[in-house]
């Protein structure tokens, strides 16, 4: 049974550190960002589900809207691969952007309906990034604070 908090990454090479291991609250906030990136695809789509079924008041505005979150999906995906490739210029974005997910949650909350559970998933998913990334183990792996490079 491990007691360290990495795991082995297959294939280790250029994009692993030298002991060839991932810290796992590392590959946790790369998988929780990249499920960040999956709900805001699943958005993108369900706007262009809504416009097909019904009658929107602009057509162009639904789809601008619709591709527009599409392409803000983007972005998760990008920083949830950089994480997990141990890329130190995917720590920063994976910041900020939980950083903009920390009040959209609380809007979210303080809603009525659907909204309160949305927003609370949110928020916990943004907490929970924001823990794994800023630990001293992940920050070492993406060489945050070290005096050496890492896959800028």
């Amino acid at each position: 049974m491990r007691t360290d908090d990495t795991e082995p990454i297959a294939g280790a090479g250029p994009d692993t550190d030298s002991a060839g291991a991932r810290p796992a609250r590392l590959a946790v906030a790369a998988a929780l960002v990249a499920l960040e990136g999956v709900a805001l695809a699943g958005v993108a789509v369900g706007m262009l589900v809504m416009l097909a079924s019904g009658a929107p008041d602009s057509a162009v505005q639904a789809v601008t809207g619709a591709l527009t979150v599409l392409a803000l999906a983007v972005l998760p995906f990008a920083t949830a691969r950089g994480l997990w490739r141990l890329r130190r210029w995917s720590r920063s974005p994976a910041i900020f952007t939980q950083l903009l997910a920390l009040p959209v949650g609380w809007q979210m909350a303080s809603s009525t309906g659907f909204w309160v559970p949305g927003g609370l998933a949110l928020a916990a998913v943004a907490v929970a990034v924001l823990v794994c990334l800023f630990h001293a183990r992940s920050a070492e792996a993406l060489g945050v604070g070290t005096g050496g490079p890492r896959g800028a």
